[in-house]
């Protein structure tokens, strides 16, 4: 059975072939077909057209078997390299003057541009990029704006060479030029390129801003409960009445002397005026005068009868009697014809306190004094809000 051939054109020795000559094969294999797959770069010159590589049946050396392809030559524009419709990995240098795309015959293929060199993958179908996705990324040098990148290292730097201005405070800008139509409210314009003078900016949500004009003369700005527009400042009717502490009556307004020296009174009905007194009247300083009428004070004191123990404590002198049994007659100062005994009796009475009843005739004290007028003149006043 003769040798098979893989996609990349490795030679597969049958068994029982090439006898005494596989290791010669077996080192073409490893040596040259594998080892150009793997490390190998070829040259692929152009001349003005588009160049289709081909792999054949051999492990002998191939262009389309290469890792790197090195694109040179004149391309004379734009041109087309198609590669064999094999899975395989391929490191492009394009050393042309102008843009080569790498396909295969049935994909749209990647662009490379002039002078520059990338990783495409040939997936038998089309030529894609090998890599979507790099977890970090160090360049040795800022990439360049016409590469992609921002040429700076910098916030700031960046923005410069873009043209852009910085988020936030965007106080690197200067000014905004060549702009050929209003920024939009949603992009932070206003919508319109002029606004009338000395007119007040309304604000339309989305919508361009729109401006509300002074109008005539004393005009304020005033809600009809839509939008805002320019109107006469509403004023208090005619024959307004309202208080002010100040001595002349403001511009406009007339000061009523028709109420003088009167207090203020806050009623919930009708409004009115009333009382008889003046204010500073009422309330000045006032000295009570009158007389009050004498009244005789009649009645008796009650008549009481000591006991013993409310009389003060005594004794009473006399001699014994003839009887011997005790008995004491009252000493007398006679004398009963010779010496005689005497002796004292025993003392009586506490001193105690006793009361007299009494009995009076009830009575009043009259007063006469000057009335004082506290009937203060007042107006009325109402609380109100204005709706």
């Amino acid at each position: 059975m003769p040798s098979t051939y893989s996609d990349l054109k490795i030679e597969l020795i049958a068994t029982g072939e090439q006898s005494g000559t596989w290791g010669t094969t077996t080192n073409t294999n490893l040596g040259t077909a594998i080892e150009d797959a793997i490390t190998g770069s070829a040259n692929v010159t152009f001349s003005s057209g588009t160049v289709t590589l081909s792999l054949t049946n051999t492990n002998a050396p191939q262009t389309a078997r290469n890792l790197r392809l090195n694109l040179t030559g004149t391309s004379g524009g734009a041109q087309n390299l198609i590669v064999p419709g094999i899975q395989k990995l391929y490191l492009i240098n394009n050393g042309c003057a102008d843009t080569i795309t790498v396909k295969n015959a049935t994909g749209t293929g990647i662009a490379v541009p002039a002078g520059k060199s990338t990783y495409v993958y040939n997936d038998a179908t089309n030529v894609v990029d090998p890599v979507n996705y790099l977890a970090t990324l160090t360049l040795g040098t800022d990439l360049a704006v016409t590469e992609g990148g921002t040429g700076s290292s910098s916030a700031a730097g960046a923005r410069l060479n873009l043209g852009a201005a910085s988020s936030g405070g965007n106080n690197d800008i200067t000014a905004i030029t060549g702009l050929t139509t209003p920024l939009a409210v949603n992009q932070g314009g206003m919508g319109s390129a002029t606004h009338t003078a000395n007119a007040v900016l309304i604000g339309e949500g989305t919508s361009p801003v729109t401006t509300v004009s002074p109008g005539a003369t004393g005009n304020v700005l005033v809600s009809n409960g839509t939008d805002w527009i320019s109107g006469n400042a509403e004023a208090f009717p005619s024959g307004t009445r309202l208080v002010f502490q100040q001595t002349t009556a403001p511009t406009g307004w007339t000061k009523d002397t028709t109420h003088n020296n009167k207090a203020f009174r806050v009623v919930s009905g009708a409004a009115s005026s009333g009382g008889s007194v003046a204010f500073t009247t009422a309330f000045a300083s006032k000295s009570v005068a009158g007389s009050i009428a004498n009244k005789t004070a009649g009645g008796t004191v009650g008549s009481t009868t000591l006991a013993l123990s409310q009389i003060p404590s005594h004794t009473h002198g006399g001699v014994p009697t003839t009887s011997g049994s005790g008995s004491y007659a009252l000493y007398s100062g006679q004398k009963f014809g010779g010496a005689q005994a005497t002796t004292n009796t025993s003392a009586a009475g506490s001193g105690g306190s006793h009361n007299h009843s009494f009995s009076g005739t009830a009575h009043n004290h009259t007063f006469t004094g000057t009335a004082i007028n506290l009937a203060v003149q007042y107006v009325d006043l109402i609380i109100a809000a204005k709706a």
